[in-house]
């Protein structure tokens, strides 16, 4: 990402002019818009004219737009980012009031504006403006002519490309045309990662497959980033298993995804050590942090469960801590408090009952 201008008042009010240079910067800027923000970005605009004849045409208009946020949608396969929401500035193409969908494309500046710019919001722009904060580790999961060429960032796993090609069975007597499309759908798997994988970021390349060839040994200039390793199929859900692998574990100790793995890792065993240090669940962890007890604080959103580690996250509510020192009366406190909760609820709802039908009272 990169950050063209930013201005923010004393009361954290303003706005940031931001360029997205990838598909990960699309997934940062879709976790930076909400409702009500305003969005200043260039759109096309089908526009009618009527020509000097009185006959009319439609062309496409480039124009700039103001809109006020109301949805949001990634798409994080097409790398596509649509916000929705009214025109709130005047515009020779455009309504005010007017609803229209502006597409945030990559390479084209854009411009979002809040009534308050929180320290989440400003540390997320200059993560993602940090060039040493892009992906380190490269992917390649294939199996005979299929593969998936990925790039594994500290937030998320994104495919590159996906490459399938027909190779021929062999053939009694004869393997040539076999042969030719092995050949063929290696080649597309090297142009593959010639094309996507800078191994000027990159620290480490894993290629997986279900059976390792001699042809696999590619971009042989780096092979001491490269890793050979055995996967279950060629699909994008075989990272997670290949990730684990004490082999690639050693050589991920340098990435920031391996950061993350030992911070969930050391999560479980201190749940299963010391529970009253390891707390998952929105109650549990804000009870833990007015005490000031958090150490290590794990949180994820949905776009985020696409990462691997953010998958098994996910799976405990989507946030987790581990303590400073023990806290064993948390849970019961909790618990206590959820029980009044419910007490106060079911008392509301008889007061509700008894007032719902006077007349019965009267004997109607």
């Amino acid at each position: 990402m990169k950050l063209v201008s930013k201005k923010l008042e004393k009361n954290s009010s303003g706005f940031v002019k931001l360029i997205a240079e990838d598909t990960e910067d699309l997934w940062h800027t879709y976790n930076l818009l909400f409702k009500d923000d305003i969005l200043k970005a260039t759109t096309v605009r089908r526009v009618v004219s009527e020509t000097n004849t009185g006959s009319t045409e439609k062309l496409s208009q480039k124009t700039t737009l103001t809109i006020k946020v109301e949805t949001v949608f990634f798409d994080v396969q097409a790398s596509v980012l649509r916000v929705n929401g009214k025109n709130i500035e005047e515009n020779k193409y455009v309504k005010m009031g007017q609803y229209h969908t502006l597409d945030l494309e990559l390479h084209r500046p854009f411009t979002i504006e809040k009534e308050e710019w929180d320290i989440i919001h400003l540390d997320r722009i200059n993560d993602c403006c940090n060039v040493q904060n892009k992906a380190d580790i490269g992917a390649v999961v294939l199996q005979e002519g299929l593969a998936q060429i990925c790039l594994v960032t500290e937030n998320m796993t994104i495919v590159r490309q996906r490459i399938e090609t027909n190779v021929p069975k062999k053939r009694r007597g004869t393997t040539t045309d076999h042969d030719k499309g092995v050949i063929r759908f290696f080649h597309q798997v090297y142009q593959g990662i010639i094309h996507h994988i800078n191994f000027d970021i990159v620290k480490v390349l894993i290629i997986a497959s279900p059976a390792l060839k001699e042809q696999q040994k590619v971009i042989l200039d780096h092979r001491d980033k490269i890793i050979l390793v055995h996967s279950s199929s060629g699909h994008k859900h075989a990272l997670q298993e290949i990730l684990q692998e004490p082999q690639v574990q050693s050589k991920l100790s340098d990435t920031k995804y391996q950061k993350e793995i030992k911070a969930l890792e050391e999560f479980y065993r201190t749940l299963g050590n010391d529970p009253s240090k390891a707390f998952y669940g929105y109650e549990y962890v804000l009870k833990a942090s007015e005490r000031g007890a958090i150490q290590t604080l794990m949180v994820t959103d949905g776009l985020f469960s696409l990462h691997t580690s953010g998958e098994q996250l996910t799976q405990l509510t989507g946030i987790a801590a581990i303590l400073h020192f023990g806290l064993p009366d948390l849970e019961d406190e909790v618990a206590q408090e959820q029980e009044e909760k419910e007490k106060l609820f079911k008392l509301r709802e008889g007061d509700e009952l008894i007032q719902e039908d006077p007349t019965d009272s009267l004997g109607y």
